[in-house]
C-alpha cells in the first residue's frame, strides 16, 4: 500500500515537471517571438531611414528650406571692395545687351526686373550675382533660400529665392518673379508667383531675339530698359556641392572659382546698374573695376 502511494506521488511529481517545463518552453518561445517582431521592426525602420537619406535612388527636391539668415545677408552685403577689384570682369564671358526701349521705372525710379523659377539651375546660379550686385545699392529683405530641382541639369544647387523678399533703394527698384517652385506637380512644377501684365509683357516682348539669344528662356533680367540679358552668366557646376552658406564665404577669397564666377558677374551687373543710376552712388560706379567692367555689356539692340 506504501509503495502505491509513493508510485501515485513520484507520477504526480513526474507529470508536474513535466508541465513546467512545457511553460517554460512556451515562455521562452514568446520572448523570442517578441524579441524577433522588435528586431524586424528596427530593421525595417532603419532600411527606411537610410532610402530617405540616400534619397530613395532618386534626387528630388523640396519647397525653399526657409528665410535667409541674417548672417548669411550680411556677407552678400560686405563683400570687401577689395575681392570686387581683384576678381575684376576679365573672366566673364557672358553679360547683358544693351537695347533701345522705353525706360523701365517704378516709384519714380529706374527698375530691375527678374523673373525665373525656383526649379531652374541657371536662375540658381544667377540669382547670387544678382543679389550682391543690388546689395551696393540697397538692402533687401525676406530673402529665401532654396535650391534647384534635383531632376534637373545641376540637380539641387543651392541658391537663394526672390519670392516675397522686398528690395529698399534710394537709386532704384526691384522686383523679383518665381514663377514656379522646385515641387513636381506631373510633368510640370507647382506654380508659385505671377508677374503682372506689365511685367509679363516686357518679358515677352525682349526675352526674344534680337534682344538675347533664345525666347522665352529664364532667368531673364532686364535693367531699366537699358540692358536684358537671359540665362546664366556662368556655370551652375561652379556651386555644385555648396551650401548657401559655403557660396557666401567663398566670395571672401577672391582666388575661388566660385569668387570670380559671382564676383565677376556682379561687377558687370553694378556697371549696368550704374548707367540706370547716373553713376550714383560714386562710391561703388567711379571705381576701376565697374568703370572697366561696363566694356562688357553688349551692343545696343533694338
Amino acid at each position: 500500500m506504501a509503495r502505491r502511494v509513493e508510485q501515485k506521488a513520484a507520477a504526480r511529481e513526474r507529470i508536474a515537471a513535466q508541465l513546467a517545463a512545457q511553460q517554460a518552453a512556451e515562455r521562452r518561445r514568446r520572448l523570442l517571438l517578441a524579441v524577433g517582431a522588435v528586431v524586424l521592426v528596427v530593421v525595417i525602420v532603419g532600411g527606411l531611414v537610410a532610402i530617405r537619406l540616400a534619397g530613395g535612388g532618386k534626387k528630388t527636391a523640396t519647397g525653399a528650406s526657409g528665410s535667409a539668415d541674417s548672417s548669411l545677408v550680411t556677407s552678400l552685403s560686405s563683400v570687401p571692395d577689395s575681392a570686387f577689384s581683384t576678381v575684376g570682369s576679365d573672366g566673364v564671358k557672358a553679360a547683358p545687351s544693351a537695347i533701345t526701349a522705353p525706360a523701365l521705372t517704378a516709384s519714380g525710379k529706374p527698375k530691375v526686373l527678374y523673373i525665373g523659377a525656383e526649379f531652374c539651375p541657371y536662375c540658381a546660379a544667377e540669382r547670387w550675382p544678382v543679389t550682391v550686385a543690388l546689395s551696393r545699392f540697397g538692402t533687401f529683405s525676406n530673402l529665401g533660400t532654396t535650391h534647384s530641382a534635383g531632376a534637373d541639369v545641376f540637380p539641387n544647387t543651392a541658391t537663394l529665392s526672390f519670392h516675397g523678399a522686398t528690395y529698399t533703394s534710394q537709386y532704384l527698384s526691384f522686383t523679383g518673379v518665381e514663377t514656379k517652385t522646385n515641387e513636381q506637380e506631373g510633368n510640370d512644377y507647382k506654380p508659385l508667383d505671377t508677374p503682372t501684365a506689365e511685367d509679363q509683357k516686357t518679358f515677352d516682348t525682349y526675352n526674344k531675339p534680337p534682344y538675347v539669344p533664345s525666347p522665352d528662356s529664364i532667368p531673364f533680367i532686364d535693367l531699366g530698359g537699358k540692358y536684358v540679358g537671359s540665362g546664366a552668366t556662368y556655370s551652375p557646376e561652379v556651386l555644385a556641392g555648396k551650401t548657401q552658406a559655403q557660396i557666401a564665404d567663398a566670395l571672401k577669397d577672391p582666388s575661388s572659382p566660385i569668387a570670380k564666377a559671382v564676383l565677376g558677374s556682379a561687377n558687370v551687373y553694378t556697371a549696368a546698374i550704374c548707367k540706370l543710376t547716373n553713376n550714383q552712388p560714386a562710391k561703388v560706379c567711379s571705381t576701376d573695376t565697374v568703370t572697366a567692367a561696363a566694356s562688357k555689356l553688349g551692343a545696343g539692340k533694338s
